[in-house]
């Protein structure tokens, strides 16, 4: 017969191991979703940006003006926001260098100069509308005067940028993209006939009309913007100085898991983005287009024609939202100004970098948010603000996209590691696509 003492030794083993093996099992599911979550950057990043004030302004706008028949717009973009953002990220982490600079290379010095200076001006007055819209929301929520709250908005974006470490600053960014729920939380607070809103996202529906050709064309550019392009390329040379790897390029046989890496951020990043959008969508054609509000000029004046339809939570979480977007935003705008100028004219560049090491590329930020600040200071309304930002993104995207299709398909610049067909495809359609949707517009 075992001893009773060495029995229970014995069952105090068993269950230390047992104990062993669950937080082995905890351990290895924490470091799992710890792996996953470092997974996610700039394409995480990039999604949550795409939905800043002046596209919360635009889904509220279609939400408003059209009910649920256009929410099958944001399925429509899904594919082409994955593909084209995904060619970004990939030119950038497997050449080293960001679009400008891989443009100013192997393309007409023009073509580059001219690209820079129409995302800069789209930018500045992006920021312009975001910075506006923010100090509004602020002022809806709690009183006070909109203009001093936009320019401290403007002046805490810039600081934050320059002053903090990359690190710190891109974890920052990525805690931000949770306002982001405001959104969706939004449309569990109201009333939302369901079948009706299922039929608009899965049952397309287009009248050839010029109000549908130019709210698609609205849709396509705030979910397919210029800076964003930029953005996540300028990224992924960053991510890849910060972690002392050589660009993909050079060592093709061990680029597979970057490329993964990049491929699920992409993914998970754009579908955040379009739920979001679809949210936004529901909620506001749910409360204003179901009550007669069918046109809305800005993000605060969505959040505001909610209050007395959908109540003070929804309002609240409207308002809210606004602010942590442009907040997440308003640098991701400037920041890409800033990496396209910089590598135009071939300045030291990056966010890891000490401002003393990268003067030129800072003071570009600076001078982007402080340029829009005077932009909204001298009276212009912010739907024009809006408008043409919208514009510029519209004649810029297509010609843009289908350079950076071209530059992911040759050999010479990508190597043994061009874009697969799948990409390229998402990639020629969605130049297309937005080139199509722009002359509809214009001639409709």
């Amino acid at each position: 017969m075992m001893d009773p003492v060495r029995q229970t030794g014995l069952l105090g083993e068993d269950g230390d191991s047992g104990k062993q093996e669950r937080r082995s099992s905890t351990t290895s599911r924490e470091q799992h979703g710890d792996s996953f979550l470092r997974k996610l950057g700039a394409g995480l990043i990039s999604g949550a940006a795409d939905d800043d004030p002046s596209g919360i302004a635009t889904y509220s706008q279609v939400g408003a003006q059209f009910g649920f028949s256009l929410g099958w717009t944001v399925l429509f973009c899904y594919p082409f926001m994955v593909g084209v953002q995904g060619l970004s990220a990939r030119i950038g982490a497997v050449t080293g260098q960001g679009l400008a600079r891989n443009l100013r290379r192997h393309y007409p010095a023009s073509l580059a100069r001219v690209a820079t200076l129409m995302l800069l001006i789209a930018n500045v007055i992006n920021i312009g509308a975001d910075l506006a819209a923010m100090g509004a929301a602020l002022r809806l929520l709690v009183g006070g005067p909109q203009l001093v709250y936009a320019v401290l908005f403007g002046i805490v974006c810039v600081l934050l940028e320059i002053f903090v470490r990359y690190r710190r600053y891109a974890m920052f960014l990525k805690w931000l993209t949770l306002s982001l729920f405001a959104y969706v939380a939004v449309v569990f607070v109201v009333d939302v006939p369901w079948m009706d809103a299922a039929r608009g996202v899965f049952i397309p529906s287009f009248t050839f009309g010029g109000e549908q050709a130019m709210a698609l064309v609205a849709v396509l550019g705030t979910t397919i913007s210029p800076y964003l392009l930029f953005w996540q390329a300028g990224q992924e040379v960053e991510e890849l100085g910060r972690r002392h790897h050589p660009r993909l390029g050079a060592n093709p046989q061990a680029a597979e898991p970057e490329l993964v890496r990049i491929e699920i951020d992409t993914v998970v990043g754009m579908a955040l983005s379009g739920l979001v959008a679809l949210s936004i969508m529901i909620a506001t054609a749910t409360t204003l287009h179901a009550n007669g509000t069918t046109h809305i000029e800005t993000s605060a004046q969505a959040a505001e024609a909610l209050q007395p339809i959908a109540g003070n939570v929804a309002f609240a979480l409207f308002a809210a939202g606004i602010i942590g977007t442009g907040m997440l935003a308003v640098p991701v705008l400037a920041g890409s100004a800033a990496y396209a100028v910089a590598e135009l004219f071939q300045w030291t560049e990056g966010l890891d970098r000490a401002p003393r090491r990268a003067k030129a590329f800072y003071g570009t930020i600076a001078l982007a948010t402080f340029g829009s600040v005077a932009v909204f200071l001298v009276g212009v309304d912010p739907f024009l603000l809006l408008y043409w930002s919208a514009v510029i993104n519209g004649v810029l995207a297509g010609p843009l996209i289908a350079i950076m299709t071209m530059m992911a398909a040759n050999r010479r610049i990508m190597g043994q590691l061009k874009a697969p067909w799948w990409m390229l495809v998402l990639g020629g359609t969605t130049a297309i696509v937005m080139v199509s949707a722009t002359a509809a517009m214009l001639l409709l």
